[in-house]
């Protein structure tokens, strides 16, 4: 009798053992299991409960799909708990539950980090683009698919993008993502790395960007820079579109930047091979050259006497009349001689005059000699010049 007390106590405390290293589980719970076998209505999975489960085919996938192609004996699934009891003492599963909410919990891990991955687009809808992530449909919102402007959304079709996510709802079946906030991270990142390496006097390479009165930008790899009118070329540059086109690859010169205002200034023209530098050899104060009438002012007119070589023609030089402006006696792109008058090579400037470049005509005395005046000499002239003056 006691025999069989003591027993009874070893089994129930045996059960109470086993129980107590078998897991709880509960309805609704994703697990981790390991197929014991597969038949063509079912598969047996080992869950580490008290008893087995099993998954009918209809909870194998939304497909119709010859289940001992998809799984074989020891592999291991995720499975999602339909109910604890079967009817036959079996716990219920379904792996494409188990498939879809795995995803979904992978989604929003990934929300959480923040992670990026790679999707394909399917199709294009009202106000943007959908693809698929394991089955989860996610909707691309045309704002988000680029930092660019989208104006044609089939050109993405069946493209692959980089996304990250943005909004989730899995109760409403609610998942948003986006492609442009990863170009944003993208590009700051470029930023960075072309902020960090910059340096005056660096040369780079980088494309014209966009043309504006006072100059052109070029993107350098992220950031802006400005080739202003006057580093485009030695030479006077009123167009930039006279000398770089909008997408046109360029060698550039970095002048100066600051990174606290987002300034770049660049030169396009090589700063190396400054012609002001010459001047002194090839000018000489009082010489006499031709140049070209460039620019006027309201004090003068700038005439180029060689490319990227600039002097001022004061007002008061240009002609022996006196003109309220440049434009009286001159005309933009005419040729002119000048005479030099100073030229001053550390600040690039030159002196110079037109009227003092013009040959000044000798007097004509034949306008003292007419018909009635023949026979008259030089020296009645002259002596008839000196009745005016009295020595005293």
């Amino acid at each position: 009798m006691a025999t069989d007390n003591i027993n009874e106590m070893s089994m129930n405390e045996m059960m109470q053992q086993v129980d107590a290293s078998m897991k709880k589980i509960h309805k609704g719970d994703l697990l981790k299991g390991r197929v014991i076998s597969v038949t063509d209505s079912e598969v047996m999975v080992n869950i580490g409960y008290i008893t087995d489960g099993i998954i009918p085919k209809s909870e194998i996938s939304d497909k119709e799909v010859d289940i001992k192609e998809i799984l074989k004996q020891d592999d291991e699934i995720f499975v999602y708990v339909v109910d604890i009891n079967d009817g036959e003492g079996n716990v219920l599963l379904s792996k494409k539950r188990a498939d879809k909410l795995k995803v979904w919990k992978d989604i929003e891990e990934n929300f959480k980090k923040g992670t990026a991955f790679d999707v394909k687009v399917n199709e294009v809808v009202k106000g943007g683009v959908t693809s698929s992530i394991n089955g989860v449909r996610a909707f691309i919102p045309a704002s988000q698919l680029s930092i660019s402007y989208v104006k044609d959304l089939n050109v993405y079709l069946e493209k692959t993008l980089t996304v990250k996510v943005i909004e989730l709802d899995q109760q409403k079946g609610k998942l948003v993502l986006s492609a442009r906030e990863i170009e944003k991270e993208q590009l700051e990142m470029k930023k960075k790395q072309v902020w960090d390496s910059l340096q005056k006097g660096q040369k780079r390479t980088g494309t014209v960007r966009k043309l504006m009165k006072f100059g052109a930008f070029v993107d350098l790899g992220g950031v802006d820079g400005l080739i202003h009118l006057s580093d485009l070329s030695w030479k006077r540059v009123t167009d930039p579109s006279k000398v770089v086109s909008v997408g046109d690859v360029v060698e550039v010169y970095v002048l100066d930047f600051d990174r606290e205002k987002n300034r770049i200034s660049l030169a396009l023209k090589d700063v190396s091979k400054n012609p002001w530098d010459e001047v002194k050899d090839k000018f000489k104060v009082n010489e006499v050259v031709e140049g070209t009438v460039v620019k006027f002012t309201n004090f003068g007119a700038f005439v180029e006497v060689e490319p990227g070589v600039e002097g001022l023609v004061h007002i008061s030089e240009i002609s022996e009349e006196r003109i309220a402006k440049p434009s009286e006696k001159l005309k933009i792109g005419e040729k002119v001689k000048v005479k030099i008058l100073d030229i001053d090579s550390q600040k690039n400037r030159m002196s110079l005059s037109i009227k003092e470049a013009i040959d000044k005509p000798v007097e004509d005395f034949s306008k003292y000699t007419d018909k009635e005046d023949e026979g008259v000499t030089l020296g009645d002239l002259f002596k008839d010049k000196l009745k005016d003056f009295k020595v005293e």
